[in-house]
């Protein structure tokens, strides 16, 4: 379901002169789900959680030591804020045993579980996986491992996903840049992949342009190549992740191989893939591999006056989502509301 059809259905159509931020965060606020939010020992998390409450973006659930957290922010808000400590919860023995069904296989103990359960994200994983909240958000102040490790062994990846990977919306003001936004992927989690896997990035980021970021998807695979401009084993690859893309999602707009100034530039596009639907206008950027996704969206960030959120998860079962250690308050008041928008999609 296109963004703006999804708030219509919600009951509130958004306003049509708001940032892209602010139209996600008003369809998070008319779906009205329930959050958690796994560092409360960390204050931008707090603030974050003061500002979702208040502004309804979500129901938040905030864990950590209730004492300790208002001890440590004397001054915010936290009205509306549910906050659980995980370890004096009375659901701690629920999810340890339902932690210990899931891993035992693996060789986890009962003792381990109720120990391992007690850990803020791990707990938090057996909420979202018990129902008990919508979507989870952590990482301002654990590594991507710790909170996506839970999210691989609890949550697990959605059927028929290939396998769990992040994208990252870029917005900003560029006259190559049609809607304001522009999504990289995958910036932030697997460091190489098939072409098999690439194709299915490209098409599982396409759902999320259109489903989060509410615009219509023109694909660009990126390559230092454009239509056989050089020959190396890296280009053959983008190459038959396109072919295997457009098999798989024959109804997308979607192109490759294509340099990064062919996929935005028009004139560049005339000259180099004059015969290509998506050179010249590309919204949705594929990286062929982390280390020059990573490296992209940065110098957009920090040389383009780019926004960059994220990355956002996609293809986990139930919405999980991974901060950057370097987030303020506002970028994790955005996951959450990615989050609720994502939960409604599941």
């Amino acid at each position: 379901m296109a963004f703006i059809d999804k708030v219509k259905s919600l009951g509130r159509k958004v306003l049509e002169s708001g940032t892209i931020i602010e139209k996600i965060k008003n369809a998070a606020i008319e779906a009205d789900k329930k959050i958690v939010l796994c560092e409360g020992e960390d204050r931008r998390v707090v603030e974050a959680a003061s500002i979702c409450a208040q502004d309804k973006i979500a129901r938040i659930v905030l864990l950590g030591d209730p004492a300790q957290i208002k001890i440590n922010n004397p001054n915010v808000d936290l009205t509306g804020v549910e906050i659980i400590d995980p370890k004096t919860s009375q659901k701690l023995g629920e999810y340890a045993k339902l932690l210990y069904e899931l891993r035992k296989a693996k060789g986890m103990t009962e003792e381990q579980a109720a120990e391992q359960a007690k850990d803020a994200t791990f707990f938090g994983a057996l909420m979202l996986k018990s129902g008990d909240v919508d979507g989870l958000v952590s990482g301002a102040c654990h590594s991507t491992a710790n909170t996506l490790r839970p999210g691989l062994q609890i949550i697990k990846a959605a059927p028929g996903a290939s396998a769990v990977s992040s994208f990252n919306l870029m917005v900003g003001n560029n006259k190559y840049v049609d809607d304001g936004v522009l999504v990289f992927a995958d910036c932030g989690l697997n460091p190489t992949y098939t072409a098999e896997g690439l194709a299915d990035l490209a098409i599982a980021t396409a759902k999320s342009a259109r489903e989060i970021a509410g615009i219509e998807p023109r694909v660009a695979m990126l390559s230092f190549s454009t239509k056989g401009s050089a020959k190396h084993d890296n280009v053959t690859l983008v190459q038959e992740a396109t072919r295997i893309a457009k098999e798989k999602a024959p109804e997308l707009t979607l192109d490759g191989e294509l340099q990064f100034d062919a996929a935005l530039v028009p004139e560049v596009a005339a000259l180099k893939a004059p015969n290509s639907n998506v050179a010249g206008h590309a919204n949705v950027l594929i990286f062929p591999d982390l280390q020059s996704g990573n490296i992209g969206y940065k110098i957009a960030e920090r040389l383009g006056g780019f926004e960059a959120i994220g990355p956002i998860c996609q293809g986990f079962a139930k919405p999980l989502n991974d901060l950057s250690r370097g987030c303020k308050p506002s970028d994790i008041v955005c996951a959450v509301a990615i989050t609720a928008l994502q939960s409604v999609e599941k």
